[in-house]
């Protein structure tokens, strides 16, 4: 019975800390955006939705880091990475519209060609997508090993 509270004390320390460090990783990536939000407001004249798909942005991408941290210790943990590198492959492309945008600003037409900084981001995050399959392949090795038959 002893021995059952205190497995039922530490779970619950674990928890605690697994959601205290969650929400100090969430709310120090939103001090950042808050920070940052500042230098991109005179952006958000030229372009007419850029507050809006950065704050989206910020948003899923907190709820990720926070689920990634409430399930570490888990395999739960690598699905959650893997998403999170997914949905920035998957965002970068819808926000930056394959890589060539074009703006009208005062009568003067601009097209910025993005592309190569998109096949970079991409690549930064296929090789987060690579890590995160890893590691959880890893993850399940190690479980197998710890309980031979």
């Amino acid at each position: 019975m002893a021995e059952a509270k205190r497995d039922f004390g530490k779970r619950l320390r674990e928890i605690t800390f697994k959601a205290l460090k969650a929400t100090i990783k969430g709310v120090l990536f939103y001090g950042i955006y808050f920070v940052l939000s500042s230098f991109l407001a005179p952006i958000s004249e030229v372009f007419p939705n850029f507050q809006q798909v950065i704050e989206i942005f910020v948003m899923i991408y907190i709820i990720l880091i926070i689920t990634e941290e409430l399930t570490s210790g888990t395999i739960f943990q690598y699905f959650f990475n893997t998403a999170r590198a997914l949905f920035m492959i998957s965002y970068l492309i819808f926000s930056l519209k394959s890589g060539v945008i074009g703006i009208t600003f005062q009568g003067v037409s601009l097209i910025v060609d993005l592309r190569l900084f998109l096949a970079i981001a991409m690549l930064l995050s296929l090789l987060g997508l690579a890590k995160s399959t890893l590691q959880a392949i890893n993850f399940l090795n190690e479980k197998a090993e710890h309980t031979r038959i």
